[in-house]
Parts: structure tokens; C-alpha cells; sequence
């Protein structure tokens, strides 16, 4: 076997989306102050939540394809949801959005499918 020694290396790697951390470009997007533009976001059904979670926050969220663009309101820019915030089955959407919620100066409930319910 004989190796070249290569002084440079060039080239593009496309990254899929990750559901953790495209939860919390949303999260975090809507608590800055301004526009956030996530890109590779995962498009699942966990995330998806999350997004319907800080639209019924008052976050205008912009999602095509390519990119999100999450218009954030700063830390205390959220608004009291006029309705219940489904968070679907995502675990981490109701765990992350639970503490960010408890920081806010309005009651909001969560609910989500029947694993996070009592009423089982």
C-alpha cells in the first residue's frame, strides 16, 4: 500500500435534519429577538408540533422546504394561547415548551397524545 500525503481537502457534506436540534432552532428562534432561517430542518411529526405550539404562541413560523423562518419576539415576547397546545407525541416538545412556559405571565395547557395524559 502507498499513501499520498494530501495537504488540503475540499468539498460540501449535506447534513440531514436532526429532530433535536430542529426543536430547538424553533425554541430558540421564537425567544431571539428578530428572524432565525433554519435550514435542513426535519420536517417529522415531532417537529411539526413544536412548530404548531409557538404559532399558537403568537410566532409567526414561515416553513417551506428548503428552510423555516421562525420571526421571533424575544424572551417575553409570547402570547397566551387562545387554545389547549396539542404537543402530539413529542416528548421533547412537551419537556422543552414546559420550561420555557414556565417562565411566562400566562397559563397555558398542554396536552398531547394518550401516552402523556392521565386520563389513560
Amino acid at each position: 500500500m502507498i499513501f499520498t500525503k494530501v495537504n488540503s481537502l475540499k468539498g460540501e457534506v449535506s447534513i440531514p435534519g436532526d429532530k433535536s436540534i430542529s426543536h430547538r432552532a424553533v425554541m430558540f428562534g421564537s425567544l431571539a429577538e428578530g428572524t432565525t432561517e433554519v435550514t435542513n430542518f426535519l420536517q417529522g411529526a415531532d417537529c411539526l408540533s413544536t412548530i404548531s405550539c409557538f404559532r399558537k404562541l403568537g410566532i409567526e413560523i414561515e416553513n417551506t422546504s428548503q428552510r423555516i423562518l421562525i420571526h421571533g419576539k424575544g424572551l417575553h415576547g409570547l402570547t397566551e394561547p387562545s387554545d389547549t397546545l396539542d404537543t402530539g407525541n413529542s416528548g421533547t416538545t412537551t419537556r422543552l415548551i414546559s420550561g420555557i412556559l414556565a417562565g411566562q405571565r400566562f397559563t397555558t395547557i398542554l396536552n398531547g397524545d394518550a401516552l402523556f395524559r392521565q386520563d389513560q
